[in-house]
């Protein structure tokens, strides 16, 4: 893709508030000079807000105060001025009822906070789940020239000599428990190896995946999602992204010209070769539509359906991230697509270069992390996108993470109306359910959890798992952890709360999973399901104020990627009113 420079030098939106000799613009840098900066800060350079998800409650992003540093060392380095700015940071680990519930209302938040202050470029400091999607989306929506830097994942952990991956093992501990091959005394002396260093989810989790689709769409440096936390790799790599956000400014090179088709499709095959999260379907949809790029539930199926997953990673592998970056990271894998001819080599990034003239030179260093495609993990990776009578349009799910066995699949429905009346009968000894049956969770949907929680794995029945059975078909409007596995069908919409097909499965329907032929199907007539559905009456204890009531009210599904309806469409960055 071609790219013309703007003109340097130039007037930037910042001097609209810093730049002349009136009433206003002294009011503007004179509180500005309180905190000490000096007065030639203000003589029309880049001003870079440092968009920091930094905070003690979301534990990825707790040394991002330090890696800021580094990104402001990197700004004034070259030429500019960096300016730190808290924003909107929602826990994937603490926040309820769901982080999801907050991605939205999140990129709001530093979308009006990108818009009326005086930045000209923006350095996205990200990591935990939602806040790389919620601040791409807030950049994609002013189009201010804005770069991806995250905090990067944790180190390994390490338990009785096996590889700990964070949220992976949690899920395979607490089942082991209920089958009785771990002691409860057990589980809790794992729980210090789980999360040893800071970062993120140390495998190709939900913060992994994300940091790998921002490098993949060309909006984070080259190399920058696999690099450890505490690494000092990471450190440098923040340095050299505060140095070129000023270039980008200088040059105008915005989220747009960045962002576009093909971009997308490289994002989407590269999802499905390092096995990546569910949730980065939702997320690139959202996205999509903030940038104003056509992207559909068909795209992900397109795109991904014939790209081997080549990353040894859990949850679909062996290894965690600190393997994969020794390897040769996410620039080995674009490599491999592009040699492939599964790469649009010519797609633009933030360094101004394309992508192919970044990885043609990588080599892998260790084949047994980043396979041969005759070794791959599955040879038809990416996400699966279902449709049927039971997901008219369309569910997910996550092959390189189920079990082949079950990918096509007939059985008889257990019916959970939601998540409570899940946990109040799933350990129960009399449930009617054995591993033929197929596990059915209604009201997770974005409208009805509400939120959209990250419930859709759901554990086995204890009485199955001591049968020596790790999974069954489980189907579910809700997400899955980026960091879990199985036979999961995910996001299936229409939601059950909007009135979708899944909102009156009973127990005992017989219900088909095929796979290979994308295909979701209730067994009952068309005229049993539109009798049942005319039936059908909406939960009558939804939210009556506050941003619950909004997102319920103006959230859409998740085939479109769950983003509320006016949010769409609405890109530019305008320069706010002056009020003195």
């Amino acid at each position: 893709m071609t790219f013309k420079p703007a003109q340097w030098p130039r007037k930037l939106r910042s001097q609209e508030w810093f730049g002349g000799s009136g009433r206003d613009q002294i009011y503007h840098r004179g509180w500005m000079k309180n905190q000490g900066f000096p007065h030639d800060l203000f003589d029309g350079r880049p001003v870079i807000g440092i968009l920091n998800t930094w905070s003690e409650l979301t534990p990825c992003n707790a040394h991002l105060d330090a890696l800021a540093e580094r990104v402001k060392h990197g700004i004034y380095e070259a030429g500019g001025f960096p300016v730190e700015v808290p924003v909107f940071s929602a826990a994937e680990s603490s926040f309820r009822p769901t982080a999801m519930m907050v991605r939205n209302l999140a990129a709001m938040a530093v979308e009006e906070a990108m818009r009326g202050q005086p930045m000209d470029g923006c350095v996205l400091l990200v990591g935990c789940d939602k806040t790389t999607p919620s601040l791409l989306m807030a950049a994609a929506s002013t189009d201010l020239p804005s770069i991806v830097v995250t905090g990067g994942p944790m180190l390994n952990g390490y338990y009785k000599g096996e590889r700990v991956g964070s949220g992976t093992h949690l899920w395979k501990f607490s089942e082991a428990v209920k089958a009785g091959t771990m002691t409860q005394a057990e589980f809790m002396e794992a729980e210090a190896s789980m999360s040893r260093s800071a970062g993120s989810c140390n495998t190709m989790g939900t913060a992994s995946t994300m940091a790998s689709m921002a490098e993949a769409l060309g909006m984070a440096l080259s190399g920058n999602a696999a690099i450890p936390a505490v690494d000092s790799r990471r450190r440098v790599m923040a340095q050299m992204t505060g140095r070129r956000i000023v270039q980008m400014v200088k040059d105008d090179l915005k989220p747009s010209d960045v962002m576009t088709k093909a971009a997308f499709e490289n994002a989407i095959r590269t999802n499905a070769a390092i096995g990546g999260s569910t949730n980065a379907v939702i997320h690139l949809l959202a996205l999509a539509g903030r940038v104003g790029v056509d992207l559909t539930l068909e795209d992900w199926d397109r795109c991904g359906r014939d790209v081997p997953t080549i990353v040894n990673l859990m949850p679909s592998g062996k290894y965690l991230m600190e393997e994969f970056f020794y390897a040769g990271g996410l620039p080995v894998v674009l490599k491999r697509l592009g040699e492939a001819g599964l790469l649009h080599r010519d797609a633009l990034t933030v360094s101004g270069e394309t992508m192919w003239s970044q990885v043609e030179g990588v080599q892998n260093h260790d084949e047994d992390v980043i396979l041969p495609v005759d070794r791959a993990l599955a040879t038809s990776g990416g996400v699966a996108v279902l449709r049927g009578n039971l997901a008219p349009k369309g569910a997910v799910l996550k092959p390189s993470a189920a079990t082949p066995a079950l990918m096509v699949h007939r059985g008889r429905a257990v019916v959970f109306e939601g998540i409570e009346d899940y946990k109040a009968k799933i350990n129960d000894e009399a449930l009617d359910i054995d591993e033929t049956c197929v596990m059915v969770l209604k009201n997770c949907g974005p409208k009805g959890y509400p939120g959209m929680a990250e419930v859709g794995n759901m554990g086995l029945p204890p009485k199955v798992l001591r049968k020596g059975i790790t999974d069954m078909v489980r189907i579910s409007d809700a997400r899955m952890s980026g960091t879990a596995y199985g036979t999961v069908v995910l996001h299936t919409a229409p939601e059950a709360a909007a009135g979708g097909p899944l909102a009156v499965v009973r127990d005992g329907d017989m219900i088909e999973l095929d796979v290979p032929n994308r295909r979701l199907h209730l067994d009952i007539s068309e005229a049993e399901l539109a009798a049942r559905l005319a039936a059908w009456t909406p939960p009558a204890d939804g939210p009556t104020s506050g941003y619950a009531w909004l997102h319920q009210a103006h959230v859409e599904g998740a085939d479109t990627g769950a983003d509320l309806d006016f949010l769409k469409g609405c890109r530019g960055a305008a320069v706010g009113k002056d009020s003195h």
